[in-house]
């Protein structure tokens, strides 16, 4: 399983990576913006933190495949190893497949339905990023949607796997990988509610209460 932050704030991964078993982190537009530094600033801030072993991913914002491709290799030429994320439009379709050719590692973005991901995965994407919360916010099922793309992928393109992606909540999450999903990439703050638990605080807090009565000290 690979857990990834979707941010561009460094301060956030730097936070979290020492806590959370990290397997890099996804980047898109509003992401990168959002930061303030542009991606060629912002990227190599990224990889220091998450190490060699860590993965990247950043979008490509050209529409047109031939534009996609050449953002594409521009990126992997700065950053070998990244994963290039490309929307599955018709356009990024035909830019997957040519970036399959010149061995470029991509990843099929902005999927709200199963048959789009499918189709991102044949053409050689090797992660589907199916947004699970803007499905269910346009009247969809986020879940049914990784659900049959899971299955799919399974019967059809195994080489492919689903990082899904536009989570709210902890539990859309964990529904997720109860499904199986093979990846996710979380906002900090959903990562960090994973550690939110004010019951385990108040246990903590019984633990040192009655040490401290028991011994005078809050030590072994």
């Amino acid at each position: 399983m690979e857990l990834y932050l979707d941010t561009a704030n460094v301060a956030q991964v730097e936070r979290l990576a020492p806590i959370l078993p990290l397997s890099g982190v996804t980047t898109n537009p509003s992401i990168i913006a959002a930061a303030g530094e542009s991606i060629w600033q912002v990227l190599p801030k990224l990889a220091q933190v998450v190490g060699s072993e860590g993965k990247l991913f950043a979008q490509v914002m050209h529409r047109q495949a031939g534009g996609m491709v050449q953002e594409a290799q521009r990126l992997v030429e700065h950053h070998p190893g990244l994963v290039v994320k490309i929307p599955v439009t018709a356009e990024g379709l035909a830019a997957i497949k040519q970036l399959k050719k010149l061995s470029i590692p991509t990843l099929g973005t902005a999927v709200y339905s199963a048959a789009q991901g499918l189709l991102a995965a044949l053409a050689g994407a090797e992660y589907i990023a199916p947004y699970v919360n803007r499905i269910d916010a346009q009247g969809g099922s986020g879940l049914r949607t990784v659900d049959e793309l899971q299955n799919l992928l399974q019967k059809h393109a195994p080489h492919s796997k689903v990082l899904a992606a536009s989570f709210k909540t902890p539990r859309q999450a964990l529904d997720c990988l109860l499904l199986g999903c093979e990846a996710i990439t979380l906002p900090p703050d959903v990562a960090g509610q994973f550690l939110a638990a004010p019951a385990v605080d108040a246990a903590i807090d019984k633990f040192e209460d009655d040490w401290q009565k028991a011994f005078g000290q809050l030590s072994l």
